[in-house]
């Protein structure tokens, strides 16, 4: 979920000032820095795509997840390799016997942005706005039925259905606390450059579509004793050879997604800090559901016999990802061993597409990316040749995020793709955000870019949701089930599940990518020696 950029120009020029607007009453932020030198107390995240689509924290389900954790927070924070969490604005917490009453106690002596006190009410506030607005990630809150005040520094939950709710209150999307006092701010204050996290940074300045500074909230709970990074900007950069430029000359300190064979020159040439780290990430096709001939279940299961996954984890990803089973990706709870996996086989696509009425020739496709992606783009080039062999037509288009996303969200059935290639992360560490978002039935298009629709599949959902907070075994079963029901019917080509590839300035300590939080860089963690 990602967006082309501007080249990354200021990034490397001395003191360059911004052009968009002053964070929190901030003044403008200086988005540069010397050719060729570091900053001690900055550090420079050359990210592969826009940093800010929406800075609403109730609305945000997109890339500025790397920049709004940063600035807020959340009561939790999950680590999924232990499975333990870690208490962050609460304390701790207690859940009844039945699951459906969680009674947080808070962490007291938290100030936000704006100088408020970090409260029971700022919890209450929060969860409530974010159902209210309904847009985002607000269905985590489904569950919730109240969020009641019990005194100063204890929220408690009360929930419709047994479900976990610690996983949803570290959620990365859709579960951060902000101070009430945006109450009494118009609807557009957020998108002007506001924010009032309880977070280690404070936003001083952005450019839309381009660059994020980030200065440090003096107030902070943690405190600032020890070593951490008092500033760190985020600039976008689609263009991999530039990534790669400013990563060797020393001039970004950490960057995502260069190509396998960037990373493997790297390896060879030495002098940066190379991850190959675990990721809930994984790439997938939607197939219009709505749009003639896919409509028909024949032609969707012909495109996926048709797509060479094989090829794709080879060359479009250099090995650094496992073919995909299912929706739900490797190594997450609700991933099925034993699902239907989809090979390559043209003779059986041309078969199916002959007993759909489809004649050589006669089916043309439009299949759009996100521009600047390289992992997209191969795997599109590699789609489009092996179509051509069994007389498809596939036309392959690059685009902006912005655009990509615009296009699929047309009134008009007909102007819409009829395949979006893209990249899922997870909003909640649960099957639930995957197949909620992408194959629920949706009144109002959201993530459902395949417009999937299916009565049977919605009510595994749901109650594997339901499932969760009390049998994860059974919630599991649940969720596999609902697999089986998409695989059969073929809403989406389901491609591979990927590696995070992070390349780093070896001076750059205490990075420690958390798969749940996907692609953040946690600033306050690090630091530089």
């Amino acid at each position: 979920m990602k967006s082309k950029l501007s080249l990354f120009l200021a990034f490397i020029l001395i003191a360059g000032i911004l052009t968009g607007c002053g964070g929190g009453g901030a003044e403008q932020g200086t988005g540069g820095a010397p050719e060729g030198q570091q900053v001690m107390d900055t550090c420079y995240y050359a990210y592969n795509s826009t940093p800010v689509i929406n800075l609403d924290p109730s609305v945000a389900f997109s890339n500025e997840v790397i920049v709004l954790n940063n600035v807020y927070e959340t009561l939790l924070k999950y680590d999924p390799f232990t499975k333990e969490f870690e208490n962050v604005l609460a304390e701790s917490y207690t859940v009844s016997d039945d699951m459906l009453t969680w009674t947080f106690k808070l962490r007291q002596g938290v100030k936000f942005h704006d100088g408020t006190d970090f409260n029971a009410e700022a919890v209450k506030y929060s969860v409530d706005r974010t159902k209210e607005i309904a847009k985002g990630a607000s269905f985590i809150w489904d569950v919730v039925d109240s969020v009641n005040v019990v005194d100063a520094y204890t929220a408690e939950f009360k929930l419709n259905n047994p479900a976990p709710l610690n996983l949803v209150v570290a959620s990365p999307y859709g579960a951060f606390i902000m101070s009430p006092a945006t109450k009494d701010q118009a609807t557009d204050w957020f998108e002007a450059g506001n924010e009032a996290g309880t977070g280690p940074y404070t936003l001083e300045s952005y450019t839309m579509g381009d660059e994020v500074v980030l200065s440090k909230f003096d107030g902070y709970w943690k405190g600032w004793e020890g070593k951490h990074f008092d500033k760190a900007i985020i600039k976008g950069i689609p263009e991999t050879s530039s990534r790669r430029q400013l990563i060797e000359k020393g001039e970004a300190d950490i960057t995502i997604g260069l190509p396998p064979e960037d990373m493997k020159a790297l390896e060879t040439q030495g002098g940066v800090d190379l991850r190959y780290e675990t990721s809930f990430i994984n790439m997938m096709a939607l197939l219009n559901t709505q749009k003639p001939p896919l409509d028909n279940p024949k032609v969707r299961e012909a495109l996926a016999y048709a797509f060479p996954y094989k090829d794709a984890v080879d060359y479009a990803i250099g090995g650094f990802a496992t073919q995909a089973k299912g929706a739900i990706p490797e190594g997450l709870w609700g991933h099925g061993d034993d699902l239907l996996q989809y090979q390559e086989d043209l003779d059986k696509a041309k078969a199916l597409l002959d007993e759909a009425g489809i004649k050589e020739g006669e089916l043309k496709l439009l299949l759009t990316y996100m521009s600047g992606d390289e992992g997209e783009k191969k795997c599109a080039e590699l789609f489009k040749a092996e179509l051509s062999k069994i007389g498809v037509e596939l036309e392959i288009r690059a685009m902006p995020w912005e655009s990509q996303w615009s296009m699929s969200k047309s009134t008009n059935v007909e102007d819409r793709q009829d395949i979006f290639m893209f990249y899922w992360w997870p909003d909640v560490s649960t099957p639930y955000s995957w197949l909620k978002s992408l194959f629920y039935t949706e009144d109002e298009i959201s993530f459902n870019l395949g417009y999937y629709s299916n009565k049977d599949v919605d009510k595994l959902i749901d109650d594997g949701y339901k499932a969760s907070g009390s049998d994860l075994e059974a919630a599991e079963n649940l969720f596999i089930q609902a697999q089986e029901k998409i695989l059969a019917e073929n809403p989406a080509i389901f491609v591979y599940d990927k590696q995070d590839l992070w390349a780093l300035n070896p001076s750059v300590k205490g990075f420690t990518p958390n798969p749940s939080y996907p692609l953040v860089v946690f600033f306050y963690d690090m630091y530089r020696e």
